[in-house]
């Protein structure tokens, strides 16, 4: 497999090239450090895996959801290797659900690569051990501390999350659009979510929509 990584600390990168050196079934053949340089090195550079950071300083996409977005979009079916310090959970579900194959915690990296090069070159996915365990707290806390979607609310997501737009769905109930606004704002508010991208992971995650 051909391999792009993407990290702005060049002692990341040059670790991140170890590891996949060892692995004989891969190998580099770009580095970028930033998203910028990631976006110009893919149009330029064919590849059959990104393993990149999540957060990175650029002009382009510093944001790591928008630079995700930008990736998946160019290059539908290439898989991608998140490696990241971050252990948010509402973010981990994000990233899963704008088609991230893999997320490894950057301390485990070394254990952890070889095996998600492995379950992404099979078709699986991959999370890191300490990653899964802080998704799995929050499914439990979750279901003892459930925030309680009123029935509307819950319709109004899963026809956002299908693809319907606020007007649509307004005029599907036939209520004002202003209506609708409200209850979406509510149930984003009583989920602890902010964006548009957090309020589908969370419905997929749920089972609303597939």
């Amino acid at each position: 497999m051909r391999v792009i990584i993407a990290d702005d600390h060049p002692v990341v990168r040059i670790g991140l090239r170890m590891l996949i050196d060892l692995n004989r079934t891969c190998v580099v053949v770009g580095e970028a450090d930033g998203p910028d340089s990631l976006l110009s090195l893919l149009s330029t550079t064919p590849c059959d895996l990104l393993i990149t950071d999540f957060s990175m300083p650029g002009n382009l996409q510093s944001d790591g959801l928008q630079m995700l977005n930008r990736v998946r979009r160019g290059y539908p079916a290439m898989p991608i290797i998140l490696v990241t310090m971050f252990a948010n959970v509402t973010t981990l579900r994000a990233v899963f659900a704008q088609g991230v194959m893999a997320i490894i915690a950057k301390g485990a990296s070394a254990t952890e690569l070889p095996m998600a090069i492995k379950s992404v070159g099979e078709g699986r996915r991959f999370i890191s051990e300490s990653l899964r365990a802080a998704l799995v707290q929050a499914d439990a806390e979750v279901q003892t501390t459930s925030p309680s979607l009123s029935a509307k609310e819950l319709e109004v997501v899963r026809m956002l999350a299908s693809g319907m737009t606020v007007s649509e769905i307004a005029g599907y109930f036939k209520r004002s659009v202003s209506t609708i606004s409200k209850q979406k704002g509510m149930a984003m508010q009583r989920l602890g979510i902010s964006t548009d991208v957090e309020l589908f992971a969370y419905a997929r995650e749920s089972g609303m929509v597939h």
